[in-house]
């Protein structure tokens, strides 16, 4: 079974022998030239067609003899996504491996592997919350991502980057329910000691789709498609209520071409660049480590995000809801999901260390709206949180528990092993900077 798939998949690829599960019979209807898919219980099965799977899976195929087919030559920093992720890696994964076989033809891997990348994303601004196209440049040669505010870097006034990332301190992880694209991107790397937030997509403007109904993302649009698609494979049109004719169009009897745009495989193929870019960095960095201790260490998704209420280090202001971003050991809040800066920082070491996280709040605290009390102990200090339901309290104190009860390794003593960015700098344990609106 592939590790894309939920346990228990009751779908099948009959031309390739593997058994899928229902998310990703969405994706393989897209590719009908490669793979044809059925229900392994709602469909009827031709004779012809159930001996097919059964010989080839039995004799040459099945989901352990497709992977050693199909990734044969995967590169040790491509991201392998589960079925965890979201839709855009697991769909272009499918199409990578099936249609494009990228993993049986390293020659189609350049785009990602070459050490060199450029090309105009779109970028939210800091401040007017506008995205702009920027052009990015990746070299693995200079370390470092940047970007021009001006297209035309031929230009002497133009050829100095607005900004430029070091690879040693950057992060990238898929957003598209936060960023509201379904190939958004967000980039974090450190600025003046501080994090840094970027978020970008791909789009080359070459189409012009409707606008979306009111509450309705194109990411949430392109997953009902997908749902719509494996459950409706006989239909050659369909509509979904409330959604403009041309959104659907491409909606066909084994697929989407909504889900096809090249934006999305050009989002991954910038995503697996950067990978591939830190990946070699590391390579420098700890030449006695294996692929096996660098590969987790290429790119990381949040622990945990999401609005929680806080107070100021009295313990006497009012809560103010704010954005948290869990990131490894650092909790980091926002005023708005998407800002370019947090509003504080503060690290969370291990139990060992003197940290610890209560369930609920001291008496003594006042003027929260929500109920769901949370306090973060530390040497110096509480950090005192509150969240709206009984289901969020528990998600943040599973996600605060499994960093407290991991122990310390060396390197986090001295800022998790970034020379010269220590928690006593930016990130300091004792100390969380006060938030002037709380």
């Amino acid at each position: 079974m592939s590790d894309l798939c939920l346990p228990d998949p009751d779908w099948a690829s009959y031309t390739l022998g593997v058994f899928i599960c229902l998310s990703c019979s969405g994706i393989h209807r897209n590719i009908p030239q490669v793979s044809k898919v059925k229900s392994v219980r709602l469909d009827t099965w031709e004779e012809a067609q159930v001996e097919v799977l059964q010989a080839g899976f039995m004799a040459s195929h099945g989901n352990n003899a497709a992977r050693a087919t199909y990734e044969s030559k995967v590169p040790s920093f491509y991201y392998r996504p589960t079925f965890a992720d979201c839709q855009l890696l697991r769909e272009q994964w499918i199409r990578a491996k099936y249609e494009r076989q990228e993993f049986k033809h390293p020659e189609k891997q350049e785009p990602y592997s070459a050490g060199y990348r450029e090309g105009f994303l779109w970028k939210r601004g800091r401040d007017n919350g506008q995205f702009l196209s920027r052009k990015f440049v990746l070299t693995e040669r200079e370390g470092a991502l940047k970007y021009f505010n001006r297209n035309d870097v031929s230009q002497a006034w133009a050829k100095e980057p607005k900004a430029i990332m070091k690879i040693e301190h950057l992060n990238a992880t898929f957003q598209p329910a936060k960023i509201g694209h379904p190939h958004g991107l967000q980039v974090t790397y450190l600025k003046d000691n501080s994090t840094r937030n970027i978020f970008v997509y791909h789009e080359d403007g070459k189409t012009q789709e409707p606008p979306l109904p009111h509450g309705l993302s194109s990411s949430s649009l392109y997953q009902c498609c997908c749902v719509h698609a494996a459950l409706a494979p006989g239909k050659a049109k369909v509509s979904l209520p409330g959604v403009p004719l041309p959104h659907v169009t491409g909606l066909k009897a084994h697929g989407l071409a909504y889900a096809s745009s090249p934006d999305f495989q050009e989002m991954v193929d910038w995503f697996n660049a950067l990978r591939a870019a830190r990946f070699h960095y590391l390579q420098v960095a700890f030449p006695g480590a294996s692929d096996a201790d660098l590969v987790p260490k290429l790119s990381r998704n949040y622990l945990k995000e999401g609005y929680m209420e806080k107070t100021g280090p009295k313990h006497t202001e009012g809560f103010r809801k704010r954005w948290f971003t869990m990131d490894d050991r650092r909790l980091m809040y926002f005023k708005d999901p998407l800002d370019a800066f947090a509003r504080g920082e503060v690290f969370i070491g291990s139990r060992e260390s003197g940290y610890t996280v209560l369930d609920g709040l001291p008496p003594s605290a006042q003027g929260h709206h929500w109920p769901h009390g949370i306090t973060i102990v530390t040497p110096e200090r509480r950090f005192l949180l509150a969240c709206e339901t009984e289901s969020e309290q528990r998600a943040w104190m599973e996600a605060f528990r499994k960093v407290v009860d991991r122990p310390m390794l060396p390197q986090e003593y001295a800022g998790e092993g970034r020379k010269g960015w220590k928690p006593t700098s930016s990130i300091n344990p004792s100390k969380w900077p006060k938030d002037s609106t709380h």
